[in-house]
C-alpha cells in the first residue's frame, strides 16, 4: 500500500502557497455595496421618525440622501445607456421614485431606491466572489519548477517558461509543475483536485501526472507534455468561465423585456400627460394624472410578486442547511428534469473507513489482533488508508504497539518491526508477486473478492507470511439511497453518476443506490461534455458535486449544487447552491420547495397584473384619486408580499420534504 514516511518533508513555498486560503474581495471593497448599505441605513433611520410623527425637516433630508446614495449609480448608468440609445429599467425606477416624491410619496420612492440598490450590490458581490474563486484555482499550480538539463543539472524556473519535451523533478511533498508523463521514479500523487479520486494514486514510469496535483513520498522525473496554458488545471479555469458565460442568453432575454417595458412606461406616461393638455386640461391636473399613472403602473407589485416567494424559500432553505445564492437560482431549481451526481464526497462521505477484516486461517489471528497489528505498522504513516486503519483500531479501543525500523516504499506499502516480528502492510499484488504458496493464493483470492466488491484491499504479512486482508472503502452517506429514489420520482428518471474514480468502484456504488447510468474515469472536461450533451438534448440538468474537478460541470449545468463541508473553494463559489450540512436528502426537498415558490410567483403575478391593469384603466378611463391609486398600488404590494411569505414557515419545508412526483 502506498504510504507516507514518518517525517514527510515540509512542502516548499510554492506548495504552501497553493494550499493557503485565498483572499476574497471584501464586501465593502465594492462601491455598489457601500452605496446600497448607506441607503439602507439612512432609510431605516428615516422611516421610524416619519411613522412616529416627527417633523418633516427631521426625516425629509434623510430620505433625500437615500435617493442620492442609492440612486446615483443606477441613474448614471442609465444616462450612459441613453447615450447608446438604450433605455435602462433602473433609470426608469429612479425616475418613478423621483416622480413619487414629487407628488408627496417620498417614502415609497425611497423604498424603491433601496430595493434596487441592494439588488445591484448582491449581484456585484456574487460576480466578485466567482472571479476570486477562478483566480484561486490558478494558484493550485506552483509558480516554479525544477528543470533538469541533459547533463543532470537542475535549475529553478517559472512554470510558464517550461517547454514541451523538457524534464522536471518533483520531490516529495511538492506540487507537480506541469502536465506530463513520468520518466523515472515511483510515488503516489493526490489527484483530488483534478479527478476527485478519494485516495492518492500510485505513479511510476509511463503514468500521466497533472499540474497542481500533490506528490507523495517518492521523487518523480516528469517529461512535460503540455504548455502551462493548455494544462488540465488551466482548461478547468477556461471551462468555468466559458460555462458561466453560456448563461448570458437568459440575461439578454430579461434585458429585452426590460427595454420594452421601460419604453412603454415612458411613452405611456408622456401620453397621459400630453394628450389631456392637448384637449385643454390644465397643467396641474395633467401632471397629477401622469404622476398617478406612473405610480400605479410602476412594477413594484410585479417585483414583489416574484421576490417574496423566492426569498422566503431561500430563507427557509437556509434554516435547514441549504444556501441558495439568489432568487434566480431558487427559481431555476424547480425547472430541473435530470440529475447528475459526483461519487466521492457527494454520494459518499469522502473518508476511507475499514469495512472488512478477514484473518487467514493459517495466520492464527483474530479480527482484533489482525487490526491491531496493521494499526501498529501504519501508525507512523500519514497515508489516508493508514489513517483509516488506525482510526478503526482506536474505535475498537485496541492497544497499538510501538514499532521500530519503519520504512515506506511508494506503490508497495510499509514495513516495520512490532515486538520483534517483521510486519508488512500494503498492496496485495505487489506483496504477493514473488509468492505462490497456498497461503498466498488464499490471500490473493480474499483480496480479489474485496476488490470486486468495490473495496480497496490491504494485505498484512507477518515474517513474510500473509495473515489477513483488510477491506477499506469510502462509506456511503446514510441518506443516499432515499435521495436517489426521491430524485427519480421528481424527474421521472434515475440520476446519473459522473466520477473520476475507477469503473469497478463506481459500478459497485451505483448498484447500491439504484443508479444505472454510470460514467467513470472522467476528467473535468469529460463531465462537462456529458452535461452539455444532456443540455443539447433539451434537458435541464442539476449537477451535485464537491471538488475542484466538479466546478466546470457545476458551472455548465442548468443548476449546480455543492456539498459544503468538504467542498473546494471553487466548487462552493461556482455552484448555485451549497448544502452546508452535507445532508443529501435536502436536494429533492429544495427542488420541491422551488416548485412551490414558482407556483406562488405565478399566483402573485396574476394578482399584481389584475391590480395594475385595474388601476391603470381607472386612471385612464375615469379619474383615479391619488390616495386611492396609492392605496390600490400599496395594497396589491402587501397582498402579494404576504402570499409569498407563506414559504417562510417550517410547514412549507415539511411539505416539500414529502416525496412527490411530477412537476
Amino acid at each position: 500500500m502506498p504510504s507516507a514516511t514518518l517525517r514527510r518533508p515540509a512542502p516548499p513555498a510554492d506548495a504552501r502557497r497553493a494550499v493557503a486560503p485565498r483572499r476574497r474581495t471584501p464586501v465593502l471593497a465594492l462601491s455598489e455595496a457601500r452605496w446600497a448599505g448607506a441607503a439602507l441605513v439612512l432609510f431605516l433611520i428615516a422611516l421610524p421618525l416619519q411613522l412616529m410623527g416627527a417633523p418633516m425637516w427631521l426625516w425629509g433630508p434623510l430620505y433625500a440622501v437615500v435617493y442620492v446614495t442609492g440612486g446615483w449609480e443606477p441613474a448614471w448608468a442609465g444616462l450612459t445607456a441613453l447615450r447608446e440609445k438604450t433605455l435602462d429599467v433602473d433609470l426608469l425606477m429612479v425616475v418613478a421614485a423621483i416622480g413619487a416624491a414629487s407628488i408627496g410619496q417620498v417614502m415609497d420612492g425611497a423604498l424603491l431606491i433601496v430595493i434596487f440598490a441592494t439588488s445591484g450590490a448582491l449581484e456585484a458581490l456574487a460576480t466578485a466572489r466567482t472571479q476570486d474563486a477562478v483566480r484561486g484555482l490558478l494558484d493550485l499550480a506552483p509558480a516554479t519548477a525544477n528543470r533538469v538539463s541533459d547533463d543532470g543539472s537542475e535549475e529553478t524556473v517559472a512554470t510558464s517558461e517550461l517547454v514541451v519535451g523538457e524534464t522536471i523533478l518533483i520531490r516529495p511533498g511538492e506540487r507537480v509543475g506541469a502536465d506530463g508523463r513520468v520518466m523515472e521514479g515511483a510515488s503516489e500523487v493526490d489527484q483530488a483536485t483534478i479527478t476527485g479520486e478519494p485516495l492518492p494514486v500510485a505513479k511510476e514510469a509511463g503514468d500521466e501526472v497533472f499540474a497542481g496535483t500533490l506528490n507523495g513520498t517518492g521523487a518523480l522525473r516528469v517529461k512535460v507534455e503540455r504548455d502551462a496554458s493548455d494544462s488540465v488545471i488551466a482548461r478547468i479555469v477556461a471551462m468555468v468561465e466559458e460555462a458561466s458565460a453560456t448563461k448570458a442568453p437568459t440575461q439578454l432575454f430579461i434585458e429585452k423585456v426590460e427595454q420594452r417595458y421601460s419604453l412603454g412606461m415612458v411613452v405611456a406616461t408622456l401620453a397621459v400627460f400630453l394628450i389631456p393638455l392637448g384637449f385643454g386640461e390644465d397643467l396641474t391636473s395633467s401632471l397629477l394624472r401622469a404622476m398617478t399613472f406612473m405610480i400605479v403602473a410602476s412594477p413594484c407589485a410585479v417585483v414583489l410578486a416574484t421576490m417574496p416567494p423566492l426569498l422566503s424559500a431561500i430563507a427557509n432553505a437556509g434554516r435547514h442547511g441549504v444556501l441558495v445564492k439568489s432568487a434566480v437560482v431558487m427559481e431555476r431549481l424547480g425547472q430541473v428534469d435530470a440529475v447528475a451526481l459526483d461519487k466521492t464526497g457527494t454520494l459518499t462521505e469522502g473518508t476511507p473507513r475499514v469495512t472488512d477484516i478477514r484473518p487467514l486461517t493459517a495466520g492464527g489471528q483474530s479480527e482484533d489482533s489482525l487490526l491491531a497489528l496493521a494499526a501498529a505498522a501504519e501508525h507512523s504513516s500519514e497515508h489516508p488508508l493508514a489513517r483509516a486503519i488506525v482510526a478503526a483500531a482506536r474505535e475498537r479501543r485496541l492497544a497499538i504497539s510501538d514499532t521500530q525500523d519503519f520504512t515506506s516504499t511508494p506503490g508497495i506499502g510499509v514495513t516495520t518491526t512490532v515486538d520483534g516480528v517483521a510486519i508488512s502492510v500494503g498492496t496485495p499484488a505487489r506483496l504477493l508477486e514473488e509468492n505462490a504458496d497456498t497461503v498466498s493464493v488464499r490471500a490473493a483470492e480474499a483480496a480479489a473478492e474485496l476488490e470486486d466488491g468495490g473495496r480497496t484491499a490491504v494485505l498484512v504479512l507477518r515474517d513474510d507470511v500473509p495473515v489477513g486482508v483488510l477491506g477499506i472503502a469510502d462509506r456511503l452517506r446514510p441518506d443516499a439511497v432515499a435521495t436517489i429514489a426521491s430524485l427519480t420520482a421528481l424527474t421521472g428518471a434515475a440520476p446519473a453518476l459522473l466520477t473520476g474514480d475507477n469503473p469497478r468502484a463506481a459500478a459497485h456504488l451505483a448498484e447500491e443506490v439504484g443508479i444505472t447510468d454510470v460514467r467513470a474515469g472522467l476528467l473535468p472536461q469529460d463531465k462537462v461534455t456529458a452535461v452539455r450533451d444532456w443540455e443539447a438534448a433539451g434537458r435541464k440538468v442539476l449537477v451535485v458535486g464537491d471538488g475542484v474537478n466538479d466546478a466546470p460541470a457545476l458551472a455548465a449545468a442548468h443548476t449546480g449544487i455543492a456539498m459544503g463541508r468538504a467542498g473546494s473553494d471553487l466548487a462552493l463559489e461556482t455552484a448555485d447552491a451549497v448544502i452546508v450540512r452535507d445532508e443529501l436528502a435536502t436536494i429533492p426537498t429544495i427542488v420541491n420547495l422551488s416548485r412551490a415558490a414558482r407556483r406562488l410567483v405565478a399566483q402573485n403575478l396574476v394578482i399584481a397584473g389584475v391590480f395594475i391593469s385595474g388601476l391603470v384603466i381607472w386612471d385612464l378611463a375615469g379619474h383615479l384619486p391619488l390616495p386611492l391609486g396609492v392605496l390600490g398600488h400599496e395594497g396589491s404590494t402587501v397582498i402579494v408580499g404576504l402570499n409569498g411569505l407563506r414559504l417562510l414557515r417550517d410547514a412549507a419545508w415539511d411539505r416539500a420534504a414529502t416525496p412527490k412526483t411530477g412537476r
